[in-house]
């Protein structure tokens, strides 16, 4: 079965068309149009999904992670539209400079080649994987979880009429669906096919992809995030900022987890938390009192709800401290009016994004005007904090020469 995946995916690679070839566009099109003609059947088979989930007794929030309703039909739509704007703007060669002598030379964007996504629980990440990398000439291999099966297969088929309505090769995306484990062992074993590996999930899955494949891994997910609130704040604002990175969407990787707040106002903060009648849970460090207090094994924790954490500390030192070991250098914020708090924060805090005075859900490709997004990345190379269509591309140096010889001495 990984000989026919991989023989499938490197024909496919061979065949397709270089980054900016009209044909993308159209794909970007197609899958629109066809997301919106076979909707019903993807919701049919998101409902059997849903069903078996619930008989194994899956939590609410990872059933609400697994949903498919209307909404997420637009937001796909409305992405693959951004997606086929975007492309002139990130596939158009550069403009030739001056080298050596006569010698011009410009980059020329070629993809990244066969990319292999493993996730889990998001269905919506089924089409984004097969929209975002393909679009500038990638090949890809999806991987969701067994949770959504049927919904991951229903979504690759509509994957698969649009890039045969669009004129690409067959199996520029395949989407597996088979349980197997073994298939993603020995697929994480073939570095020589598979170019990038992205998983997005859990710390865990994060962790074994790393930990048991040689592919280069574009890491995506463990949003364990901190808010620190200083001494010296409007506490109104601080709470309103911290409600808004949370309630929004609470298993989303971006998601506040924590609030780290100054000990000369941390009372007033859970009070005025309190205030806003935010349907939030509150876990409050001891010294707060409080019907929830926090465990030691809340530091560190992804709720995966509507569950806010409070611990109190000394200062800034202190919540710097437990941001170093317990995050997992995603997003993290503090609201300060001090200057020096927020230069200091922003010197010893290393994150993908450092947010100051907002919410953490600034962390976005779109919301940052950087266009869309397949993931957020924590790693420190190649790309870092969204993953847009730039980070999808390599290039090649085009060299001309003009006759330029280095022996003779050029200029």
């Amino acid at each position: 079965m990984v000989a026919d995946i991989l023989a499938l995916a490197e024909q496919a690679r061979a065949k397709a068309p270089a980054p900016g070839d009209d044909r993308y566009t159209v794909y970007c099109e197609a899958l629109a149009e066809y997301l919106e003609k076979d909707w019903d059947r993807v919701l049919q088979a998101n409902a059997e999904d849903l069903a078996r989930a619930t008989q194994r007794g899956l939590p609410p929030a990872l059933l609400d992670r697994l949903s498919l309703g209307e909404n997420h039909l637009r937001q796909l739509v409305a992405l693959a539209q951004e997606v086929g704007a975007a492309l002139p703007s990130v596939t158009s060669p550069q403009e030739a400079s001056q080298a050596l002598g006569t010698a011009r030379i410009r980059r020329i964007p070629k993809p990244l080649g066969v990319l292999l996504m493993i996730y889990e629980a998001r269905p919506t990440v089924t089409i984004e994987g097969a929209l975002l990398p393909v679009a500038v000439g990638n090949v890809t291999i999806l991987r969701g979880g067994t949770e959504m099966a049927a919904t991951s297969a229903a979504l690759g088929e509509i994957a698969a009429e649009a890039t045969a309505a669009a004129g690409l090769p067959d199996g520029m995306v395949q989407v597996l669906t088979d349980g197997d484990r073994a298939v993603v062992r020995e697929l994480l074993k073939r570095h020589e096919v598979i170019d990038a590996l992205i998983p997005r999930g859990s710390p865990s899955l994060i962790e074994h992809c790393r930990t048991t494949s040689t592919i280069p891994v574009i890491a995506s997910g463990g949003g364990v995030n901190h808010l620190y609130v200083d001494a010296d704040v409007d506490l109104d604002l601080a709470a309103r900022i911290a409600v808004d990175s949370k309630l929004a969407e609470p298993t989303a990787c971006n998601t506040l987890e924590m609030v780290l707040a100054h000990k000369e106002i941390a009372a007033k903060f859970v009070a005025a938390l309190t205030g806003l009648n935010s349907g939030m849970t509150l876990r409050t460090d001891p010294a707060l009192g409080g019907d929830e207090p926090l465990e030691p094994h809340d530091n560190g924790r992804e709720f995966l709800d509507r569950t806010l954490g409070v611990r109190v500390v000394s200062g800034l030192d202190e919540a710097v401290g437990h941001i170093r070991r317990y995050g997992s250098r995603h997003t993290e914020g503090v609201v300060a009016t001090r200057r020096e708090v927020v230069d200091a924060f922003l010197r010893a805090v290393d994150a993908a994004a450092l947010v100051v005075n907002g919410s953490l859900r600034l962390h976005d490709g779109p919301t940052m005007r950087l266009g869309p997004e397949l993931s957020i990345s924590t790693g420190r190379l190649h790309v870092r904090g969204p993953v847009g269509l730039a980070a999808l591309l390599t290039y090649s140096w085009g060299i001309e020469g003009n006759g330029t010889l280095r022996g003779e001495g050029a200029r």
